[in-house]
């Protein structure tokens, strides 16, 4: 079986003792090093809201604009740079148990959101007080019981932006058990059968789900997750080419590189090689990445900034940006 534990690298999310299930920071005390020379690897739930200045956010390779009142949903897993970073924001920072208890649906909190009038302040105001709790009453039963209602607030208040949503389908109910399967099973097998069977459903099942909901079949939802993990690894970690191969499922280095070109476009050297270029020169920008569940996926999406991408289907990584022809990610 092939482990799905990262290997040592660059990571963030615990500037704070890692004890805390809830902490707040500046996003200064997020990065590997103070450059940002390359994307690190998330290891909490974060909330990053802008609070001052203007620049980018990269995550998972799309580059996400952000100014006061940018508030940015990062997930477990993600990896995440702000070079150079323009602007200030303030973090709150999480582990799972935080919310045990509360009925919080963290998959309606849209990755990029740029908040206004009513919205923007009553988040301003309470993630402000949360980070005065968090340093005026740091441990003690009843401080962490503070904590954890105050948090469970604010996410449920971003959720209510969401609840006017188009009613389910029957096809997206199939997705997301789908999506949430292949997070756990995509470094052992990348067969659709083998979802069908763990889902007790038909391989038509799953690829006319994946069609009316991602408009992409149920193999290239697949092979997008371990593409996007791949890229993950080779940016943020520097284990050996080949040993992210094997950790991915692929007995041999050829067979990984060939995969990685047809997937991102160029060869995983060329992409890790790219890593630490500055991000100029860019022709487009990408869009918001779509949300999921546990290490995330998603490809690039044709979404708008703002709007819930939660499809959470595996991100397709593109070449950093500005390493090889502008066109792709730092």
């Amino acid at each position: 079986m092939v482990s799905t534990d990262p290997s040592p690298a660059p990571s963030i999310g615990t500037a704070s003792p890692v004890t805390d299930e809830i902490a707040t920071f500046a996003l200064a005390d997020l990065a590997g090093d103070p450059g940002w020379r390359r994307p690190v690897i998330v290891e909490r739930e974060l909330l990053i809201l802008t609070t001052r200045g203007h620049g980018d956010a990269e995550l998972d390779f799309h580059l996400l604009p952000c100014r006061p009142g940018t508030l940015l949903r990062v997930r477990p897993g993600q990896v995440l740079r702000c070079a150079g970073p323009q602007f200030d924001a303030t973090v709150v920072a999480w582990d799972p148990e935080a919310l045990r208890g509360f009925d919080v649906d963290l998959t309606t909190t849209a990755t990029w959101r740029q908040l206004a009038g009513e919205d923007e302040d009553a988040v301003i105001s309470e993630v402000s007080q949360l980070a005065v709790d968090c340093r005026r009453h740091p441990d003690g039963p009843t401080a962490r019981a503070l904590l954890r209602h105050q948090l469970a607030v604010l996410l449920l208040r971003l959720a209510v932006a969401h609840t006017d949503r188009s009613p389910s389908r029957p096809e997206d109910e199939t997705f997301h058990r789908f999506r949430r399967e292949v997070e756990h099973g995509y470094p052992h097998t990348r067969r659709v059968e083998d979802y069908a069977a763990a889902l007790g459903c038909s391989v038509r099942t799953l690829t006319r789900a994946c069609l009316a909901v991602t408009g992409r079949s149920a193999k290239q939802v697949i092979d997008e997750r371990v593409a996007l993990q791949a890229g993950r690894l080779l940016a943020a970690t520097d284990q050996p080419i080949a040993q992210i191969g094997r950790r991915l499922g692929f007995s041999e280095p050829t067979n990984f590189g060939r995969f990685f070109t047809r997937e991102v476009g160029v060869s995983p050297g060329a992409f890790r090689a790219a890593r630490d270029q500055p991000a100029a020169g860019r022709v487009v920008r990408p869009r918001p990445p779509a949300e999921s569940t546990g290490a995330n996926g998603g490809r690039f999406r044709t979404g708008t900034p703002g709007e819930p991408t939660n499809g959470g289907h595996a991100t397709r990584p593109g070449p950093p940006a500005g390493g090889l022809g502008g066109t792709g990610r730092a």
